[in-house]
């Protein structure tokens, strides 16, 4: 059962669909590990569909109409993740292959003995999404964030200076926070990090390299 959950505000922008696409994912994926969240969620949809009911029509004119589906056919097409975007049961087909274990066919990237990473498409251009495959007893180096952290875990644990983190549970990081998250012992930790701006190395053996981070979304 996962301990450890996203905020009433990320749950109210999951709910109203205006999370970007990436970290809505994660949220997705959280909601498979959790019964609190997705009722909490589900409660929220249901609220938001009443409040919609008692909205008065508004009368719409021809132009307005027009410019919005010439917006529309200007859009460019999304990037697409195979297999279809959305499965029978509602989740899209990313969380799927990520609920599934689908890891083997994956491209992972040697970071450091440690460390793989495995950098997803979801066609979000603004926020990374990748999983990262710690070692047992492994170590990220001391960091903190330019911008904003998701991190949900998929397989194994890890811990940081604010707690121990299983399989479900999710954590949410700015650049207020610091933390060196290291696998347990007993087995390798997979788990979801998705930015919306690169991270900040603070130890300063790894200092040098921080002009060299880039956050890479597609």
């Amino acid at each position: 059962m996962a301990m450890h959950h996203p905020d009433t505000r990320l749950l109210n922008e999951y709910a109203a669909g205006t999370l970007p696409l990436a970290q809505s994912v994660c949220i997705s994926l959280h909601l498979n590990y959790c019964d609190q969240c997705k009722r909490t969620v589900h409660k929220l949809q249901k609220m938001a569909a009443a409040m919609f009911e008692d909205l008065s029509p508004k009368q719409v004119d021809d132009s307005l109409l027009s410019t919005v589906f010439a917006r529309i056919d200007e859009e460019p097409e999304p990037l697409r993740y195979a297999p279809p975007a959305q499965t029978e049961d509602g989740y899209p087909s990313l969380v799927q292959r990520l609920m599934h274990r689908d890891y083997h066919d994956l491209e992972w990237q040697r970071m450091s003995s440690n460390l793989r990473i495995s950098r997803l498409r979801t066609g979000d251009q603004d926020n990374e999404f990748a999983l990262y495959h710690i070692k047992a007893g492994g170590t990220i180096p001391t960091h903190t964030h330019k911008g904003n952290e998701l991190t949900l875990v998929l397989e194994g644990g890890f811990s940081d200076d604010e707690g121990h983190y299983t399989q479900g549970d999710f954590l949410f990081r700015d650049a207020s926070h610091q933390h060196n998250p290291t696998a347990d012992q007993d087995g390798d930790c997979i788990c979801i990090g998705v930015l919306d701006a690169p991270i900040k190395f603070t130890d300063w053996k790894y200092r040098a390299v921080n002009p060299f981070l880039k956050l890479r979304a597609e």
